[in-house]
């Protein structure tokens, strides 16, 4: 169920969903994370920002739910780990940090998914733009490396015969 008008009342601009996206990806997979301690210090202070961020605004969609709603506790239970990794910290080892910063953007992206799945957010799988009403799109389905797990969404019909480096 999607929280609707769930943003009234509220200063705050949208949440760039794709700029913390982005900042994930230069984590997520493991072989692109950094290891120099000092990427790694920026890189863990931009994603606990964007945790200190996205926290209230998930805490506010779902609490515009009905009480026995499914979404609102599995975004309330992710708020909680997300907290959780916010107060952890890493061991003393460049290995520690370099888990602890892939933790920030695990809970990242999965809060970054109950934001749009709360607001009707959707972004195109190859550009991680939003999709708008009336833009054309194509079907897209990705199978991951990791567990066999599949991405399925939409893209922009534009995105079909782009490359995309990462």
């Amino acid at each position: 169920m999607k929280a609707t008008g769930s943003r009234e009342g509220v200063s705050a601009p949208p949440v760039d969903v794709a700029t913390m996206r982005a900042r994930v990806a230069e984590v997520l997979p493991p072989e692109v994370t950094p290891t120099d301690r000092g990427t790694l210090q920026t890189l863990t202070g931009l994603l606990r920002g964007h945790l200190q961020l996205l926290i209230p605004e998930i805490e506010q969609l779902a609490a515009l739910l009905t009480v026995g709603d499914v979404p609102r506790y599995c975004a309330q239970a992710c708020v909680g780990e997300a907290r959780g990794k916010l107060n952890a910290r890493p061991g003393l080892m460049s290995y520690d940090a370099v888990a602890h910063v892939r933790r920030l953007g695990r809970s990242l992206l999965a809060l970054c998914d109950h934001y749009e799945a709360l607001t009707g957010v959707r972004m195109c799988l190859a550009c991680d733009r939003p999709l708008r009403e009336g833009e054309a799109t194509l079907p897209y389905g990705k199978a991951s490396p990791s567990a066999g797990a599949v991405v399925a969404g939409r893209i922009h019909d534009h995105c079909a015969n782009t490359v995309r480096i990462r």
